[in-house]
């Protein structure tokens, strides 16, 4: 049996620390919870949990501060807890980087049914298809299925999440072809995102911001209103 996955809580409810690492203990995780950004940093330079538990409200810096810095810095799973349910926070959480959110107060048993199919789709990410894979070239950027990296035209390191990998490579290897929302659900495994939100809208937004020379006027990713995405290669 392998070793159990690791979660890091960022909360500064000392009676939410309890419970999560109580309750997701008991269900086979090991759980390190810490109350800010400083304890934060510490724990991961320690050791990489296999995913992080992320409040919003937070002293010092906030959750979503934190949520940026991890997507800089990590690639590592983000759900984010937040006493707000307001669909505003979710948006902006989901832009900053985070894999699911749930607002407080929360059923525990809804929480690890999200840990649970968060782990699982980082598990599932796609390998490459089929070894040699050739590169997939966005402008100046070039996406490496092999080694699974992005690069810009200087050769530095593009910092990409897991999703944000695979919903390049899902559109890039397909050039030139409409795909539905729907669509890149089912190529990316990510199948728990719904099609009729904005998930899939937001890491698209974020993917122009990061490989566009004008993201409000994008020409490698482009929108087919009504129907989803298309690859342009230049």
């Amino acid at each position: 049996m392998g070793e159990a996955e690791s979660i890091l809580a960022v909360d500064d409810e000392p009676a939410i620390r309890e419970l999560l690492t109580e309750y997701l203990g008991g269900h086979g995780y090991r759980v390190q919870a810490v109350a800010d950004g400083t304890a934060m940093r510490a724990a991961l330079t320690a050791s990489r949990p296999d995913l992080v538990l992320l409040d919003i409200t937070l002293p010092g810096e906030d959750g979503l501060a934190l949520a940026r810095y991890l997507r800089e810095h990590h690639d590592l799973p983000v759900i984010m807890v937040t006493a707000s349910g307001d669909v505003v926070d979710r948006i902006v959480g989901l832009e900053m980087g985070a894999d699911d959110y749930l607002a407080k107060p929360f059923d525990p048993r809804e929480l690890l049914a999200r840990i649970k199919s968060v782990l699982r789709r980082a598990r599932q990410a796609p390998a490459p298809a089929g070894g040699g894979a050739s590169p997939v070239r966005f402008g100046a950027y070039t996406l490496d299925p092999e080694a699974r990296r992005m690069t810009a035209g200087d050769g530095s390191d593009v910092p990409l999440t897991q999703m944000e990998f695979d919903l390049l490579l899902a559109l890039g290897s397909r050039p030139n072809r409409v795909l539905s929302r729907d669509q890149i659900l089912n190529l990316t495994q990510n199948r728990d995102w719904d099609p009729y939100d904005r998930s899939v809208d937001i890491r698209i937004a974020r993917l122009r911001r990061k490989i566009e020379a004008d993201p409000d006027q994008p020409r490698l990713i482009r929108t087919v209103r009504g129907v989803g995405y298309m690859f342009v290669p230049e």
